[in-house]
This record gives C-alpha cells, structure tokens and sequence, in this order.
C-alpha cells in the first residue's frame, strides 16, 4: 500500500484526485503502478486502477491477470470494480470507504451481482486513515 500512497500523492502534485494503484503478479513482483491521470489525459476512464490494470496485461500479454493482487487507496468505482472483474484479479486491497462514488462496498456493490462472473477476495480499510487525509487535504485546498 506504501507505493499505492506514493501514486496518490504524485496524483496531487499533477492536479488530480490523489488515488494511486498497485499491481503485483502471484509472487508479488510489481507489475505495474499508476496514479489518476482522468485532467492531463482529458480521459474520464484514466483512473489509477484501469491504468494499472492495461499495463500488467500489456506486459504479461494477457487480457487475465489471474492471481494477481491490486492495491489502491480508494474504494474503486463501478468502472473500475467491473474491469477488476473482467481482468480476473484475486485480490483487491483498498484504503479509504468511498460512500459516494464506490462500488465495491458502496453504490452499484459489483462483485455482489449475479452477472458478475468472477468476485476478488476484498480487503478494505487498510492504511485508511492516511488515504482518506490525502483525499481531504485535496479537496480541502480546491474549496
């Protein structure tokens, strides 16, 4: 998770909502990182998650990054809850609750639905303190 904050906080130097991401193959060599890139990319689907997620299975050559474990410091969204799914991820590791916009444990709650075809082992909460305070510091300044 300590890579993941990392991301998060070169998010917010670049201007964007501080979320970083890590993926890690079954041995937990890394295999990708990123951070939200949604304003320099002008891509609404740029999110931390969707990113790491294309360059692990553009390095491994597959479209399943099966036994592969992710770290981000937010709740993902609907977006990226179901592109976890598709990518068969085994493991989803999250810091802040995300009452608003996420759909794991909040809103569409992906991985609960019968058409979703392959559920990741969800942790969340982990280092949540310090994901949520990057995120209010954030937001706090733009206000």
């Amino acid at each position: 998770m300590a890579a993941a904050l990392d991301e998060a906080r070169r998010a917010a130097a670049a201007g964007e909502v501080p979320v970083g991401a890590l993926l890690l193959d079954a041995e937990g060599r890394e295999l990708a990182r990123a951070h939200n890139r949604v304003e320099v990319d002008s891509d609404p689907t740029a999110h931390a998650e969707l990113l790491a997620i294309r360059t692990a299975a553009r390095a491994l050559g597959t479209p399943r990054l099966v036994g592969c474990r992710l770290f981000v410091t937010l709740e993902p969204c609907a977006m990226c809850a179901q592109a976890i799914a598709l990518a068969r991820i085994e493991r989803l590791v999250f810091g802040a609750y995300d009452p608003k916009g996420g759909g794991v444990e909040h809103g569409a709650r992906v991985f609960e639905q019968a058409t979703c075809h392959h559920r990741p082992e969800v942790i969340g909460g982990v280092r949540e303190r310090e994901s949520g305070e990057l995120l209010r510091a954030f937001f706090r300044e733009r206000r």
